[in-house]
């Protein structure tokens, strides 16, 4: 059967769109085996979910051609697990990369705990930051649900099944249950500050009440390195490095999502705050 003239260059059109693909492919192959490159992990928002933050942070690890890594955090901190499981993965990251810091906006609470696993930390005047110190909610409806006539009943397997629901008020037993829970996380947090910033447990004890620091105060206070901005980071990392040119930026490359974007740091925080993350390293203020 003859192949009519639309379909050749219908053909040739296909052919032209692989061989430009294949062109394409190569050109990135090339480029990213130079080397002198700096990864940078982004960590935005509310934390939730570290997954993607995460093999950021194994896929730079895994990859010779980058010599160095800069979070760039700005964050108010968030839920306690998925926090504590960057922390881990950066610092093993540390054990064969620099790791640099740059603080947005906001960097505090669980995000400075992430934070203080950098080299160098760096954060502009104004940074809010700090924060160090774990924080745990409920709000109770009891008063409420008797005005409207709505009773709750509930059947647990142990006295402590329920604790922190929001049908009734805390009992004493809980509340001290519930603190020493609080306190075992805190002394977590702590000791983790105290071994990133090379600083005494009771130093960081008496900077860890849940206050916050601008970027200056925590420079004073020797929570942050130095004062800076982003490219400032760049800059020090590449001449640390001994990188010599201009620096090549490899970023984590995930799609857009509309989900991500609906559930930003505060919807997130709107979500999360009282029903899956109970327990949070978090900023409020």
């Amino acid at each position: 059967m003859p192949v009519s003239r639309g379909q050749k260059i219908f053909l040739i059109i296909i052919l032209g769109v692989v061989i430009l693909s294949i062109a394409v492919y190569f050109a990135i192959s090339i480029g990213s085996s130079g080397s002198g490159k700096i990864g940078v992990v982004e960590i935005e928002g509310a934390i939730t979910d570290m997954k993607e933050a995460m093999e950021d942070v194994v896929k730079f690890k895994e990859d010779d051609n980058i010599k160095g890594v800069i979070l760039r955090i700005n964050s108010p901190g968030g839920a306690v697990g998925p926090t504590q499981e960057i922390y881990s993965e950066i610092k093993k990251l540390k054990q064969s990369k620099k790791v640099y810091v740059s603080m947005g906006s906001v960097c505090a609470s669980g995000g400075y705990y992430i934070a203080v696993t950098g080299e160098k930390v760096y954060a502009s005047p104004s940074t809010i930051t700090g924060s160090i110190g774990v924080i745990m909610e409920q709000a109770v409806m009891e008063d409420l649900m008797k005005k409207i006539g709505v009773e709750a009943n509930t059947i647990k397997s142990g006295a402590f099944k329920d604790t922190g629901t929001p049908f009734r008020k805390m009992r004493d037993d809980e509340r001290k249950y519930l603190q020493s829970v609080i306190d075992s996380i805190y002394e977590q947090f702590v000791n983790d500050v105290a071994e990133g910033r090379k600083m005494p447990v009771d130093q960081v004890k008496q900077l860890a009440d849940g206050r916050i620091y601008t970027g200056l105060q925590a420079k004073e206070t020797g929570l942050v390195d130095n004062i800076g901005t982003f490219y400032d980071v760049v800059d020090d990392l590449q001449k640390d490095l001994g990188l010599h040119g201009k620096p090549s930026l490899v970023y984590g490359k995930r799609p857009f999502s509309f989900l991500r974007w609906l559930l930003s740091s505060a919807i997130q925080d709107i979500i999360f705050k009282n029903t899956s993350q109970p327990v949070q390293f978090l900023y409020k203020p």
